[in-house]
């Protein structure tokens, strides 16, 4: 056997515990209740020199970022000494180096280990779904559910967003409805069926299950508004019509008014859907949710100054994301053409999800004054973060090129960029449309073809070579099935 200085096993067993103590709460808890000290007996029994050789192995591995060598040690020693904390550790250190397969195995194995574990059952159906293994998690999602003392209502009700990361959308609405066989009564087990299926894009099947939730629960607001979601796609009257029934009962609902006032402006009923947010406004003068509805809505009929009044307001009441209110309030300035006041709202963001769209706007908003290659440089001087987002930029240039009539500069800008990432698709795209402008349709043709290849799910690609062959009454044939497999990807 190999001989480790006292020191290492000291440090093995350290690292062990640190890795594994926080992480392993449900484990630790129920060893500190079988008796004080009982955790360090179980570990010290199992922990041979070798095992802490190979732990110690492990733990500097992570150290060092060789996750793919930690994992797989970590997962060997669970093998070997059946301890669920180890197996924990795995499921760990494979996740955090996206090394699925292994974190799925480790998981299965601390769950054989543990079989009453809910944390465990939890974290093999998450893997084996993100993972695009549906069907494997059912019978872990089946016991998950079955277990002592879980809470079933709150299981359905996250449940859709648990299988969210599996595209296969119609194998999610088979699972949620195998697993609510067994809760006919449970209107949470009805939503979440009715969720699935509008997500899986059948429409009646989610009508018909929310009408059961909602039977079971007739005051469920969230249900209410999933049913008025759903008739949305039919029409927005219909959506309107199904709120204001639900709202006559209940007047107090504040989140079915929302929605029905969103109905009613979708219906084009504005007057109707100004007195629903006034009537908010006066019950929850305090919500920066509802002053910033108010806002967006007062945006959407060109009441400028309602609008603006609203979102400056929301600036002030700690509104989750105020950056996203500075992009709507700059873009409420572009619309009153006051360039200046809207590259004074983007500039105020400095990062996050609405950055990169608003040094564009910037620039938009430069070019608008007449400024073309000051704000040309200026988008050659913004740092993107990716090779996507430097396509965007590019793509933003082109455009400003082309609204000042010098398509063959945006052409130019695009070909360039095209020699640095000959495959990006938004370049790819972007040149197809200039071409077509200069009336180069080969190169149009061959640009559209390659993105297609590089992208098969592009619908616009199929869409723009169907209509540019339709146009020039060439292939028709062709440019009708370019069209339809367009339709057939986004319907």
């Amino acid at each position: 056997m190999v001989q480790i200085p006292r020191l290492f096993q000291w440090v093995a067993m350290a690292a062990f515990v640190a890795s594994t103590t926080g992480a392993c709460a449900q484990t630790g808890a129920r060893d500190a209740a079988a008796g004080d000290g009982a955790a360090a007996h179980t570990a010290s029994a199992e922990l041979t020199e070798a095992t802490l050789y190979e732990m110690l192995l492990a733990e500097i591995a992570v150290q060092r970022g060789e996750l793919d060598l930690a994992a797989r040690t970590y997962l060997e020693v669970a093998k070997r000494t059946r301890d669920p904390r180890v197996a924990r550790r795995a499921v760990e250190v494979a996740s955090g180096a996206k090394l699925t397969d292994i974190a799925i195995e480790a998981a299965q194995l601390w769950q054989a280990m543990e079989p009453s574990s809910r944390e465990a059952l939890q974290i093999v159906a998450a893997l084996l779904v993100s993972d695009r293994r549906v069907d494997e998690a059912m019978p872990f999602l089946e016991r998950l559910f079955a277990s002592e003392g879980v809470n079933v209502e709150s299981g359905f009700l996250q449940l859709n967003r648990l299988l969210a990361g599996n595209p296969d959308k119609k194998a999610n609405l088979r699972v949620i409805r195998s697993l609510a066989t067994r809760f006919q009564t449970l209107p949470q087990a009805q939503f979440a069926v009715a969720q699935a299926a509008s997500v899986a894009g059948d429409n009646e099947a989610a009508l018909a299950a929310v009408e059961r939730a909602l039977k079971l629960r007739p005051d469920w607001e969230l249900a209410a508004v999933l049913r008025a979601q759903v008739l949305l796609k039919r029409s927005p009257g219909e959506a309107a019509r199904s709120l204001e029934a639900f709202l006559d009962k209940h007047p107090e609902a504040r989140d079915a008014r929302m929605n029905y006032a969103r109905a009613l402006v979708l219906d084009k009923r504005f007057p109707e859907a100004r007195q629903q947010f006034e009537t908010l406004l006066k019950s929850s003068p305090g919500d920066p949710d509802v002053v910033y509805a108010v806002g967006v809505l007062a945006f959407q009929l060109k009441d400028f100054e309602v609008a603006e009044k609203n979102l400056k307001r929301v600036l002030g009441m700690d509104y989750r994301d105020p950056d996203g209110v500075r992009y709507l309030l700059g873009q409420l300035a572009e619309e009153r053409s006051q360039w200046q006041r809207a590259i004074e709202w983007y500039r105020q963001i400095d990062d996050g999800d609405h950055a990169l769209a608003a040094r564009m706007r910037t620039a938009n908003a430069l070019a608008k004054q007449g400024r073309l290659e000051e704000a040309r440089g200026y988008l050659h001087r913004v740092e993107a973060a990716s090779d996507a987002e430097q396509a965007q930029l590019v793509v933003a240039e082109a455009q400003l090129l082309r609204d000042a009539g010098r398509h063959e500069d945006a052409y130019q800008v695009l070909a360039q960029a095209l020699t640095r990432q000959p495959g990006q698709p938004e370049l790819l795209y972007d040149i197809a449309l200039t071409a077509e402008k200069l009336e180069r349709f080969d190169e149009l043709e061959a640009n559209l073809r390659k993105l297609i290849e590089v992208r098969p799910d592009h619908a616009h690609a199929f869409n723009a070579l169907g209509y540019s062959l339709a146009e020039r009454n060439l292939r028709l044939g062709e440019a009708r099935e370019l069209i339809e497999k367009a339709l057939e990807l986004s319907p």
